[in-house]
């Protein structure tokens, strides 16, 4: 790694105080990595309990791995072996789900063309079983980061941030629920999920960068879906605030539109408790993802 990649600064560094750095195989390690930056989860095994949560800002003109790696130089638990279990999920537009049945190992960037093109010298391509949901994640990701988990954490798992989100509001939407619409919002992103009766209908990530860019793309789903922005409702995590201009003009075009809350079924130390619940819900969500 150069020597001149700064640190990740931090927005969040919450621990609670039961968190015992010296038996780590009681505990999961959760880390996304994308534009927003680098998030950090704990989970006490046995608890079924996030015991941690960190927030870096990203580095402007850095790679993830140089952050990431940047970050391991002065963290006393990232990089460290021993985990339970550990997840990297990575946020890229570059996707695709596909039917388990229609999937054959070996055959991931032929799929993923169709979306993307892949640059074999600075991207690998991975996929990622939903098994409950018969479906199939392919996706790349930055190569330097893939081979740095692949080697720190070889028995470790790298998803797309989709999967956690996917994961995410299955396991807390309802059996024979009609036809619903997700918004997960991250920087100048926003990926749009429609599920019903537990099973996913429309999976994609849009670009914004303005809010009228956001209101287009959700109206466009939902239009293309046939649901109704005066009746049906919409559900919405991600980093913006109640008096944001995004989710003003979300509230001005959608009548019934609200806040998510955390992955039910889980605890959270209450050092989270000042955190808005609609906040890092696909890092809590990769506690689902096997």
């Amino acid at each position: 790694m150069p020597s001149h990649v700064p640190v990740p600064v931090a927005q969040y560094r919450l621990r609670d105080e039961t968190l015992d750095p010296s038996n780590l195989g009681a505990y999961n390690l959760y880390i996304t990595a994308g534009a927003t930056g680098l998030r950090i989860g704990v989970a006490d095994v046995r608890r079924n309990k996030f015991v941690v949560l960190e927030d870096y800002q990203a580095t402007p003109a850095t790679s993830l791995a140089g952050q990431l790696q940047a970050l391991v130089t002065q963290h006393d638990l990232v990089g460290q072996s021993g985990w339970n279990r550990v997840r990297l999920a990575v946020q890229n537009r570059h996707f695709t789900l596909l039917p388990a049945p229609l999937f054959r190992a070996g055959d991931e960037q032929a799929y993923l063309q169709l979306h993307h093109r892949v640059d074999p010298q600075h991207e690998t391509v991975h996929h990622y079983s939903h098994a409950s949901l018969e479906v199939v994640s392919l996706f790349a990701a930055e190569k330097v980061l893939a081979d740095w988990f692949q080697n720190v954490y070889p028995e470790g798992k790298l998803l797309h941030q989709t999967s956690a989100l996917l994961e995410g509001v299955i396991h807390q939407s309802e059996q024979s629920a009609p036809r619903r619409i997700y918004l997960s919002i991250g920087h100048q992103e926003v990926t749009i999920l429609a599920v019903r009766d537990k099973r996913p209908e429309f999976c994609n990530v849009f670009p914004f960068s303005t809010p009228e860019d956001l209101i287009y793309y959700t109206i466009l789903v939902m239009q293309e879906l046939q649901l109704n922005p005066d009746q049906d409702s919409v559900m919405v995590w991600g980093d913006l605030m109640h008096d944001s201009e995004l989710f003003t003009i979300l509230r001005k075009y959608i009548r019934n539109i609200r806040f998510g809350n955390r992955p039910f079924d889980l605890s959270y130390s209450y050092r989270l408790n000042d955190v808005f619940e609609y906040r890092f819900f696909e890092l809590f969500a990769l506690h689902l993802c096997e």
